[in-house]
């Protein structure tokens, strides 16, 4: 089984404005409302290309419900812990410009922080338990931590700055920042490859199994023991860059999940990302399987060159 964590879901409503004029009264030309979520997003994917998936985290008022009711119809099994206060409403406004208004996210008792994790520790050691995103702000600022010290399973982590630092040390079996979130983390400035390939390898020193970096249209690297690889990226047009990032870790759990092969994963993961990219939604499986044979893995870094 994979679990997908999302601290701090939300509704996703992207509305469509020809010319946006601020302070007038504009009318919409289009409108959509999905739910959203990094954790969520994985779980999607997953689910597509047959991976048993359960998606965890926090749902609260109509809001939670649509999340909740989306999910049922893409058949994805849901476990969230139910709160009070309704999930949040991220408004995205596609114009001349992109425009982005996001909700803080409702308030996170104890008690369900606590659930939360009670419902982790049933994970068994053969699954995966994927931690995606931001969290609430009122959650602990070691809560990440917190879910980790309590899994017996293998974890995957894809979020930025302190709690990733954190998570380093527990040797998640993937992280997967950008170049930029590579460079925050190690609080340096990345202006070379040579400096990326070095900053990447310190992931490894520091307890991750795998890192896979980011690089847009440059495809992406896979950091692991026995050498770094480079994989390509299909050329198309980038419509969705954010789900692209959550579809990659995807491809990369379920087919790791089934063969321990992280070659093969990393493979899949770049195909699940660009199939996405070129998506106003999360790709589906025949778009995926459509595109996995353009991507090329060549081996650039042998271990005995570390």
């Amino acid at each position: 089984m994979i679990y997908t964590v999302t601290l701090n879901p939300s509704i996703d409503y992207i509305i469509g404005v020809d010319n946006l004029s601020m302070g007038a009264l504009n009318r919409f030309e289009s409108s959509e409302m999905l739910p959203g979520g990094k954790g969520i997003n994985v779980s999607r994917i997953l689910k597509r290309l047959n991976h048993e998936t359960i998606a965890l985290g926090f749902l609260g008022g109509f809001t939670g419900a649509f999340i909740e009711d989306s999910l049922a119809r893409e058949s994805v099994a849901t476990k969230f812990i139910k709160i009070s206060e309704p999930t949040r409403i991220n408004v995205k406004i596609k114009s001349n410009v992109e425009t982005e208004l996001n909700g803080n996210g409702p308030h996170i008792t104890t008690q369900a922080s606590d659930q939360l994790i009670d419902t982790l520790r049933t994970a068994h050691q053969e699954d995966i338990v994927i931690l995606s995103g931001s969290k609430a702000a009122n959650l602990p600022e070691n809560y990440y931590q917190e879910i980790i010290e309590n899994l017996t399973s293998e974890f995957i982590i894809d979020t930025t700055g302190k709690e990733l630092r954190q998570a380093l040390a527990y040797k998640p079996l993937l992280v997967k920042p950008n170049h930029h979130e590579l460079a925050d983390l190690f609080e340096v400035t990345i202006s070379s490859e040579a400096e990326l390939m070095t900053y990447g390898k310190k992931l490894l020193t520091k307890g991750a199994q795998y890192a896979i970096i980011s690089m847009a249209e440059k495809g992406a690297l896979l950091f692991t023991q026995d050498g770094v690889y480079q994989g390509s990226a299909p050329k198309g047009q980038v419509q969705n860059s954010v789900g692209a990032g959550d579809s990659m870790i995807a491809g990369f759990a379920g087919t790791y999940a089934e063969t321990a092969d992280a070659i093969a994963a990393f493979r899949m993961g770049l195909a699940c990302g660009s199939a996405t990219a070129f998506e106003k939604d999360l790709a589906t499986a025949e778009q995926i399987k459509k595109l996995l044979p353009e991507i090329t893995i060549t081996k650039v870094i042998r271990s005995e060159e570390k």
